[in-house]
């Protein structure tokens, strides 16, 4: 997969100008069923992609804590939230806080998550592309174009998708 990610990475670095505009005018205009579409890519995408394969995610970037993932996590690690969150834990300018490294403490070797049942709200949900209103997180979905290889391959085949649907309503005119 470490080939194959870098493709990806690379062709998602490559295509970033492209997908910005693309991922804007999603924002300022969805299209009706947007977020149906993108639960059935992000469905099918994941029948594909084996995260444990990459853990690119975990690797790289640092998830957002929220105050109930602390208390969740410590508890889990039989810790005082307090503790927890001096040792794991960095309060950031804008008053969010987030695990303090990239690679992810918690991540093992064989790229397992440590507190996979207990892990934060943010890696529950990453990437985010089945969410409602996917339009309204075009900054974040281009970032995570980037990081996360299923996010970069849902993408490029919403772009097709929306290609496709838009000849088809040109033929009909």
């Amino acid at each position: 997969m470490d080939q194959e990610l870098e493709q990806i990475q690379k062709q998602a670095i490559e295509l970033k100008p492209e997908n910005k505009k693309f991922l804007d005018r999603l924002q300022q205009k969805p299209p009706k069923h947007l977020d149906v579409k993108m639960q059935e890519l992000h469905s099918k995408t994941f029948e594909q992609v084996d995260c444990l394969s990459c853990a690119n995610c975990c690797k790289t970037t640092v998830p957002i804590i929220t105050d109930k993932d602390s208390e969740r996590i410590a508890k889990h690690l039989k810790m005082k939230v307090f503790d927890f969150e001096t040792k794991y834990v960095n309060m950031e300018a804008d008053g969010l806080k987030s695990f303090k490294t990239a690679p992810c403490e918690f991540l093992a070797q064989d790229n397992y998550c440590l507190i996979y049942n207990v892990r934060p709200k943010a890696c529950t949900e990453y990437p985010h592309t089945n969410r409602k209103n996917f339009h309204k997180i075009a900054k974040l979905t281009l970032e995570n174009t980037v990081i996360c290889p299923a996010t970069s391959i849902m993408v490029e085949k919403l772009k097709e998708h929306l290609d496709k649907t838009q000849k088809k309503s040109n033929r009909r005119k």
